[in-house]
């Protein structure tokens, strides 16, 4: 009698590995500055993006009657300045003013004129920034006495005015868009062409690298300011263009460290092996090389966005950046730093608004080149 054993089978669990990238996407997500940091840099961006949109405030709207008001979570105006203009807009109208009542949101003027009154002065107090909605309440028999009724309009401006009238809040949010997409703009287009530079001079090797990096050495040697008046002589002050040509200029530093990079990866065995495969040298460079050299190009980037939003907000400082109506951060605080004796707000929220951005990206690269350093793994 045989007794037939059937094999046991135990369900073992399978144990996947991580990639490199996954790895340090889980260093990063535990840098609590660097995560932080990434909350800020997002809530700001989506603010530039969907602020203007339900703001009240167009960010290009000239309120006349309220320049240089500071900052206040109270409504606009206040109750001291409702009657003074009032009285204001009906002389305009060349009436004479009996009385002016307020009654919550709601004004009474009381007026009388040698000939009848037009119904047509209603138009002065309309285009005060105060009153809305104006009409002729009621009407003496003879014509010459009315009543003239508007409606006071509350406005809010949480971060006060600039020296135009305009609501500042609504030109920072258009500030940080106007910033953030020249940064990143200018940081792709400096991407693209120093990835693809120094890749292929240090892949190649020789003389081309010798004649490639030479050319870097001669476009280093020559005055950055320089440039930048072509820029805005060609280009006619059109900041997308204008700053694609910027970053066209700071690929030079992005092509240095691609290519010490690539130095030392040409004589990897992974590189060998695709050589002895007979892989072309565009697809070693595209398939092996610029993948492996994406983690200090991604620490560099973090840390090009910011220097290209100074460079615009010192552009804009000297005035050869965004041109009015729209704004930048640079241009804002080039404002505030002229009014800061009379009207510090000018100066202190956009400069917060900026100092933000500035402190979250560099966070920001501190935590990618942490997370992607091989000898803290």
């Amino acid at each position: 009698m045989s007794i037939t054993e059937e094999p046991i089978t135990l369900d073992e669990p399978t144990i996947s590995g991580r990639s490199l990238w996954q790895d340090a996407l889980v260093r990063l997500r535990r840098n609590k500055a660097a995560m932080t940091s990434l909350f800020i840099l997002v809530v700001m961006a989506v603010a530039s993006l969907v602020g203007p949109l339900v703001w009240p405030h167009p960010y290009d709207r000239v309120y006349s009657e309220y320049v240089r008001v500071p900052a206040s979570l109270e409504a606009y105006p206040h109750e001291e300045r409702i009657v003074p203009e009032m009285e204001r807009s009906l002389s305009r109208a060349r009436v004479d003013v009996a009385s002016v009542e307020v009654e919550g949101d709601k004004v009474r003027a009381e007026i009388t004129d040698d000939d009848e009154v037009d119904p047509r002065i209603t138009r002065y107090v309309d285009r005060s920034d105060l009153f809305s909605n104006a009409k002729i309440a009621e009407t003496s028999a003879d014509g010459r006495s009315a009543v003239l009724e508007a409606d006071v309009a509350r406005l809010y401006f949480i971060a006060g005015t600039d020296g135009n009238g305009r609501d500042l809040l609504a030109r920072i949010f258009m500030a940080i868009r106007i910033s953030l997409a020249i940064g990143l703009l200018a940081t792709v287009v400096a991407l693209m062409i120093g990835v693809a530079y120094g890749a292929t001079a240090g892949y190649l090797g020789g003389r081309v690298d010798n004649v490639m990096m030479r050319l870097v050495d001669v476009l280093y040697s020559l005055p950055f300011i320089f440039f930048v008046i072509l820029l805005v002589v060609f280009f006619g002050r059109n900041f997308v263009l204008m700053f694609i040509a910027v970053g066209a200029i700071e690929w030079l530093d992005m092509a240095r460290i691609v290519r010490g990079q690539t130095l030392s990866l040409k004589r990897r065995e992974f590189v060998e092996a695709a050589e002895a495969l007979g892989v072309s040298n565009a697809g070693i460079v595209r398939r092996h090389i610029i993948p492996n050299v994406l983690g200090p190009v991604a620490v560099y980037m973090t840390l090009l966005v910011p220097k290209v939003i100074l460079l615009e907000s010192f552009l804009s400082f000297l005035g050869l950046g965004v041109q009015e109506p729209l704004t930048s951060l640079g241009v804002l605080i080039s404002e505030g730093a002229k009014n800061m004796q009379g009207a510090s707000w000018l100066l202190l929220y956009p400069s917060i608004a900026l100092a933000l951005i500035l402190f979250s990206l560099n966070f920001i690269g501190d935590g990618l080149r942490d997370a992607l350093d091989p000898k803290d793994r």
